[in-house]
């Protein structure tokens, strides 16, 4: 095997990469370099692609549902007094406390839960996630008052915190560096549907209320959680865990997978985290930009998701037609981003996707916020810009951190702690922005902050950009002739 084929660490002393290689997992296979374009290579990522990411969108599409519908529940049947702020009593401050509380035990458990993922298998892991995710939905449907609906909100974020960065880590074990952003963007985008469907469940289960009794949001979060609790069961059997421990690969396909992530992919095999895994990854001060440009997009992200209902009711449309309008903005993202993060990974250019995506949606906001608040329809595009906006510059974000990680157990952690300052709590500010008092006047406030946070988002992107590009030029500058070093994607 000639040394100069295999890229080399030369921030770590010139060793190989793939240290974390386990010889008898992969059955001492040669190494060499697997050219992309392979007939092989393509047949086993298409096989890769149909087990395994169907059910990963899947999956976090219902994981989605069950986190966002609470937003569809405050204004649900809200013309007869039916909705759920109603019925529990929660005042404004109260009902905000109890989303803010789901996001608080999201950044609790979002760690942990990778560890767990690795030492658990993926398989048996999320479907237990899924099944307890899915009672507590069922159970939300049940609250009477204010203590019981943030009680239940915050199991809800114990159980639903390790799924989506759990996904990302997944994704590590099965593909290449720049195979991932638009896979995550696939299973990102499947948010977007479930904002989109929930708009339209919504609109059709409010047609329920009364039935046995019961409100129409009560039944909303019953009939979604029932499909989580289902499909815990499918993910038991039929999510596959790691390449080497796939049966439906043959012995030739097995091979070619390890050949693939040699080097640019995390192991099922590989040795659990340790302290010295721990220190090396919280002191890697890099990441932190990473993990600053996710805590600002996390806001706009946020606020989407649970307040587009009322954001849409704000432009002129109520009750059952709010639900419905909120459909086109997530169908908008849902094209967006999955075209941002496919043309991010192609051209090896994910801090320029990241900062254009924002600007995008930066401008939605800031034209949404500027704007007359009774001049509705423009408002309205404006929001479907912002979305498609805010929700593109995401996957190629977090691919852009999962491939410049160098070992499994770095990249569980680098991710989990990404998701959990972001999503856990970059989100929770998110809560408080759309006032309820600022709906005549189109919400301001919350179409400000999103518009700050995703310039922030635009400038951080291009400032990690300059960053790994001086560190790549200084790798090729100090690289031995003949020897090809691991450069930072861009």
């Amino acid at each position: 095997m000639a040394t100069e084929n295999i890229p080399s660490d030369l921030e770590k002393n010139g060793g190989p990469m793939a240290e974390e290689f386990e010889r008898n997992s992969f059955k001492d296979v040669t190494v060499n370099t697997v050219l992309a374009a392979s007939a092989e290579e393509r047949k086993l990522i298409r096989r890769q692609d149909k087990r395994i990411i169907p059910l990963a969108a899947g999956i976090y599409f219902l994981c989605y549902l069950d986190r966002s519908n609470i937003g569809n529940a405050k204004i649900l049947n809200s013309s007869t007094h039916h909705d759920m702020q109603t019925e529990t009593g929660a005042s404004n401050d109260q009902f905000n406390t109890a989303l803010m509380i789901f996001l608080v035990a999201y950044f609790l458990f979002e760690v942990p839960s990778n560890i767990l993922l690795k030492k658990l298998r993926p398989s048996r892991w999320l479907a237990f996630l899924m099944v307890c995710w899915g009672a507590i939905t069922i159970g939300i449907g049940g609250v009477h008052n204010y203590p019981q609906m943030t009680g239940v909100r915050f199991l809800l974020g114990v159980f639903e915190a390790g799924l989506f960065p759990g996904l990302v880590y997944y994704l590590t074990f099965w593909y290449k560096t720049d195979e991932r952003s638009v896979r995550v963007a696939f299973i990102l985008a499947s948010a977007t549907l479930a904002g989109a469907f929930g708009g339209a469940i919504a609109y059709g289960v409010g047609h329920m209320n009364g039935i046995r009794g019961l409100s129409g949001w009560r039944w909303l979060f019953m009939l979604e959680g029932i499909p989580s609790c289902l499909s815990g069961i499918l993910v038991w059997f039929f999510l596959p865990d790691w390449p080497e421990r796939a049966s439906w690969l043959s012995e030739s396909e097995k091979d070619l997978a390890a050949q693939r992530l040699y080097v640019e992919g995390s192991k099922g095999s590989a040795s659990d985290m340790t302290w010295a895994d721990v220190k090396a990854t919280l002191t890697d001060w890099r990441l932190y930009g990473h993990y600053a440009i996710y805590f600002a997009v996390s806001l706009p992200f946020s606020s989407l998701s649970l307040f587009s209902p009322s954001i849409v009711a704000g432009l002129g449309f109520h009750d059952l037609s709010a639900q419905l309008f909120v459909v086109p903005p997530w169908g908008a993202a849902y094209i967006f981003q999955i075209l941002m993060a496919w043309s991010a990974d192609h051209f090896n250019a994910r801090g320029y996707h990241c900062a254009i995506a924002a600007v995008i949606g930066a401008a939605g906001f800031l034209a949404s916020a500027v704007l007359p608040a009774d001049d509705y329809l423009s408002r309205y595009g404006c929001l479907i810009v912002a979305t498609a906006g805010a929700f593109g510059c995401i996957p190629p974000m977090l691919g852009w951190l999962t491939s410049n990680m160098w070992s499994t157990a770095s990249v569980g952690l680098a991710v989990a702690l990404n998701v959990s300052i972001g999503a856990g709590l970059g989100q929770i500010p998110g809560v408080w922005i759309y006032k309820a008092q600022e709906a005549k006047k189109g919400y301001p406030t919350g179409h400000g902050v999103n518009c700050a946070m995703l310039f922030f988002v635009a400038f951080g992107a291009l400032g990690l950009r300059y960053f790994y590009g001086r560190k790549n030029r200084a790798l090729l500058n100090a690289a031995p002739d003949g020897i090809t070093p691991r450069l930072y994607k861009l």
